[in-house]
């Protein structure tokens, strides 16, 4: 809701593509800065605690957020404010992530991140949809950041509702992992995990670079608008499709035995990714941007829930925050600088050929990524016991 929201003030305010990308820019940028310090502090701190002030910061943002946009803000503070909500993110993310292997069994993990990424998804559904009526009914967004700060509040409700239960897998979600102090060498553990673990590596370039060149989502406001002329309640189904997309794969997926071939069907999905990104390029009818979305979405879902998987299933609890702030890094530089190169280049180019090139560029990173990493074509059964085949150890 919170996007949707952004997206369509930015551009009716400023009718600039270079306004949506620097959105992603500005959201990015505390991230990339802090992810390391952040991912470190959460195998060192109660991840709990670290979640709780991260939606104590995202309510104040929003709701400074709606003050802007009510008496008409200067638009470099609504960045201004972005920029302090991404601090609040890099904190948020690594422990967030760290968190659910603390709370679930391995052995049902993998399901676990499947039902947890379908809750997402479903989120990501209505919220665009109720964002976009909002905003048509009200000739606004400032009732938009109100309701998001109400449910962030309402999510850090139930946050706080977790409590320790002796013989349960939450009695070890505040435990802190290490007792290691921050320096520059434990910074980069993380990192050098990720790269000495090829599989991940080459997941996560394989999404850095796809989301990145992809990113069309940053310029629907633009397509809604000028293209494709539906208006912000059509933003807002726009929006929508990509998590309708997602959630029924995490369904599906939920409900199937384990991928067989997980290297070579993560591959086969940001090939997919690439060509639906471009046929929405081209396409001037809203039906079928619609579909493309649905199926970029349920592609870029099955792309998801396997690197979740693989990072979590991979890692040694200890090491959870400072991967998860590597992966963190990854995503948000897909997803939001992604959102930057892509209003950048529609500055340029148009929307048009910026989104079409971005398709391309796609498809061109996987041929590289599975020429590069051969490992990830070999990738089989997503497995609960692969952390034990990586670190060395075993039941006995």
């Amino acid at each position: 809701m919170l996007q949707v929201a952004l997206g369509w003030e930015l551009y009716e305010r400023t009718h600039s593509a270079l306004a949506l990308g620097l959105v992603g820019l500005a959201t990015a940028l505390p991230v990339v800065i802090l992810a390391l310090p952040a991912g470190h502090l959460a195998d060192r701190m109660d991840r709990k605690r670290i979640l709780v002030w991260a939606q104590m910061a995202f309510i104040v943002a929003g709701l400074a957020l709606s003050a802007l946009s009510y008496w008409r803000g200067p638009v470099a503070l609504v960045y201004a404010v972005l920029l302090a909500r991404g601090a609040a993110q890099a904190y948020n993310n690594p422990a967030r992530q760290a968190l659910l292997p603390s709370l679930v069994p391995p052995e049902v993990f993998g399901n676990a991140v499947t039902w947890a990424s379908s809750a997402f998804q479903v989120a990501a559904v209505v919220g665009p949809g109720i964002g976009g009526i909002v905003i048509a009914i009200e000739r606004g967004a400032t009732g938009a950041y109100i309701i998001s700060s109400i449910l962030t509040a309402i999510y850090l409700w139930a946050l706080l509702a977790i409590r320790q239960t002796e013989g349960t897998p939450a009695a070890a979600a505040p435990v802190a992992r290490t007792k290691e102090k921050m320096t520059l060498e434990s910074l980069a553990a993380g990192m050098r995990f990720v790269r000495d673990d090829k599989v991940i590596l080459a997941a996560l370039t394989l999404d850095l670079f796809a989301v990145l060149l992809g990113g069309a989502t940053a310029l629907l406001p633009i397509f809604a608008k000028d293209i494709l002329h539906v208006g912000p309640q059509g933003l807002g189904w726009l929006r929508a499709a990509p998590s309708v997309g997602a959630l029924i794969v995490a369904v599906t997926i939920a409900h199937r035995p384990a991928m067989r071939r997980t290297g070579w069907t993560l591959l086969s999905a940001v090939v997919g990714f690439g060509v639906t990104t471009i046929v929405f390029g081209l396409s001037r009818s809203f039906v079928l941007s619609m579909a493309m979305l649905f199926l970029l979405g349920g592609l870029d879902g099955i792309s998801m829930i396997i690197r979740s998987t693989l990072v979590q299933l991979r890692t040694p609890d200890e090491m959870r925050g400072r991967v998860s702030a590597v992966n963190s890094v990854f995503i948000d530089m897909s997803n939001e600088l992604g959102g930057f190169e892509s209003g950048a280049l529609a500055a340029l180019v148009g929307p048009i050929v910026a989104v079409v090139a971005g398709g391309v560029g796609t498809i061109v990173v996987v041929s590289a990524v599975a020429a590069a990493w051969p490992e990830l074509r070999r990738l089989g059964s997503l497995h609960p016991e692969v952390p034990e085949d990586i670190t060395g150890q075993d039941d006995s």
